[in-house]
C-alpha cells in the first residue's frame, strides 16, 4: 500500500496567519493540488500534517476530500503512524512544494526508501542539506516504521526535519532532480507571487503532455496562452467543455450544409477549446473528464471527415470521398488503440484536421481526405511496427 503525507505547517511570506498550503494555485489551493498529485501517483490514503488548524485549511481539506475521500488531518508522527497500515510506504511532500506528475510517479515507483535531491544548494527546490553534496528537493518515500521512529522523539521536534533525518540515516536512495523537472516548475514557494510564477510553469508543462506536431505547434501554444488566464479567473472546467461542444456542433452543422472549409476552420477552434479543457481537467485531477475530452476531439475529427466525405459525394456523385473518410477514421481509431508511445510526426485527430482544412478551404476536400487516409495508414503502420520492435 502507498500512502501520502503532506506538510501544512509554515506560514506564507508576507501573509501572517495564512498557511502556505492554503495559498491559491491552479484554480484551487496548493494543498488540494498536492493531494491530487499524491492520488495520481497511487496513494490510497493522504494525511495532512498540521501545526495549527485555520478555517482556510479546514476548507481546503474538505474540498480535497470531496474528490479523494481518504484524506485526514494529523498533528504528529505518532498519529500518522497509527492511521497508516503496517508495512505501507509513505510518499511525503514538503510544505509549500510545487511539482508535477512525472516527479511524483518516479518517486512512487522507487524500489524502497528514496529522497529527491538536488546538488545545487541555490536551487529553488533545495530545502535542507543532507550531506556535503546534496540537498533535499521536497519529495521522500519512507516506511510507516520510520514514522513510528519519529514518534519516539521529544515532543519539541520539527516533524518534517526529523522525518528527513531518519530517512537519510536509513540509507535512502538519492534520486536526482532533473533539469526537465525544474523547467516544469518543481520548487518550494512561500509567497503568493512565487506560486503565481510557478503556476505558469506547471500549466505549460501540462499542455506539453500532448506531443504530436499539431498539438506542440498549434493547440498546445493556444492552451498555454489561455490556461493561466482561465485559471486566474477561476473559470470552471465544465465551461470549457460546454464551449468546446457548442463550437464543435457549429462546425458539424456548417460541414453538413456543404460549407466544408468553414466547418473545418470552426472545428479547429473547437479542438483548441477541448484541448484546453482537457489540460485544465488534468490540472484539477479530473482525469476521467480529461480522457473524455480527448475522445471528444477524436469524435469531432471523425464526424468532420465523414460529413466532408458525404458533402463531396453529394456534390460529385463519387463514392471515393466517403470511402476515404471512413478509411482515415478507421485507421486513426486503430492507432488510438495501439499501446505504443506516439512519435512527433505521427498523425492524431487534431493533426488530421489541420491537414484537411487547407484542402477544404481551397475546394479540394477529396484530396484532403486522401491525404488524411494516407497519413492515418502511415501512422498505423509505424505504430504496429513499434509494438513489434518492443516484442
Amino acid at each position: 500500500m502507498l500512502a501520502g503525507l503532506i506538510f501544512a505547517v509554515e506560514e506564507a511570506e508576507g501573509r501572517p496567519g495564512t498557511l502556505m498550503a492554503t495559498l491559491p494555485f491552479g484554480g484551487m489551493t496548493l494543498l488540494e493540488y498536492q493531494a491530487r498529485l499524491l492520488v495520481g501517483a497511487g496513494a490510497e490514503q493522504v494525511l495532512v500534517a498540521v501545526g495549527k488548524m485555520t478555517p482556510a485549511l479546514l476548507t481546503a481539506v474538505n474540498r480535497a476530500a470531496k474528490r479523494h475521500p481518504r484524506i485526514e488531518i494529523v498533528r504528529s508522527a505518532e498519529e500518522a503512524a497509527e492511521k497508516i497500515a503496517p508495512g505501507a510506504q509513505v510518499l511525503v511532500m514538503a510544505d509549500g512544494l510545487v511539482t508535477t506528475d512525472p516527479v511524483m510517479d518516479k518517486m512512487a515507483k522507487a524500489g524502497g526508501e528514496a529522497l529527491l535531491v538536488t546538488d545545487d544548494p541555490t536551487s529553488p527546490a533545495a530545502i535542507e542539506r543532507l550531506d556535503m553534496r546534496d540537498s533535499w528537493a521536497g519529495v521522500a518515500r519512507i516506511t510507516v516504521e520510520q514514522l513510528a521512529q519519529i514518534a519516539q522523539m521529544p515532543e519539541d521536534y520539527d516533524f518534517q526535519s526529523a522525518l528527513l533525518r531518519v530517512a537519510a540515516q536509513s540509507g535512502a536512495e538519492h534520486v536526482g532532480l532533473t533539469a526537465g523537472w525544474l523547467k516544469g516548475g518543481h520548487a518550494v514557494e512561500r509567497s503568493v507571487e512565487g506560486l503565481a510564477a510557478r503556476n505558469t510553469g506547471v500549466l505549460a508543462a501540462l499542455t506539453e503532455r500532448r506531443t504530436d506536431w499539431a498539438d506542440r505547434w498549434v493547440f498546445t501554444r493556444a492552451a498555454r496562452i489561455a490556461l493561466p488566464e482561465l485559471v486566474g479567473r477561476n473559470v470552471p472546467g465544465w465551461a470549457l467543455s460546454v464551449a468546446g461542444g457548442v463550437i464543435s456542433a457549429g462546425s458539424l452543422i456548417l460541414t453538413a450544409l456543404r460549407w466544408e472549409g468553414a466547418g473545418s476552420v470552426v472545428a479547429l477552434l473547437g479542438t483548441a477549446t477541448l484541448a484546453t479543457g482537457a489540460a485544465m481537467a488534468v490540472l484539477r485531477g479530473e482525469d476521467k473528464r480529461a480522457g473524455l475530452l480527448e475522445w471528444a476531439i477524436f469524435a469531432l475529427f471523425g464526424l468532420i471527415a465523414i460529413l466532408t466525405g458525404w458533402a463531396e459525394f453529394a456534390n460529385t456523385g463519387s463514392t471515393t470521398p466517403p470511402v476515404l473518410a471512413l478509411v482515415g477514421v478507421a485507421a486513426q481509431l486503430l492507432v488510438e488503440r495501439v499501446p505504443a508511445r506516439a512519435k512527433r510526426w505521427w498523425g492524431s485527430p487534431s493533426a488530421h484536421l489541420l491537414v484537411l482544412t487547407p484542402f477544404a478551404l481551397a475546394g479540394f476536400a477529396t484530396l484532403g481526405l486522401a491525404a488524411v487516409a494516407i497519413y492515418s495508414f502511415a501512422t498505423l503502420a509505424a505504430a504496429v511496427e513499434s509494438t513489434r520492435e518492443k516484442a
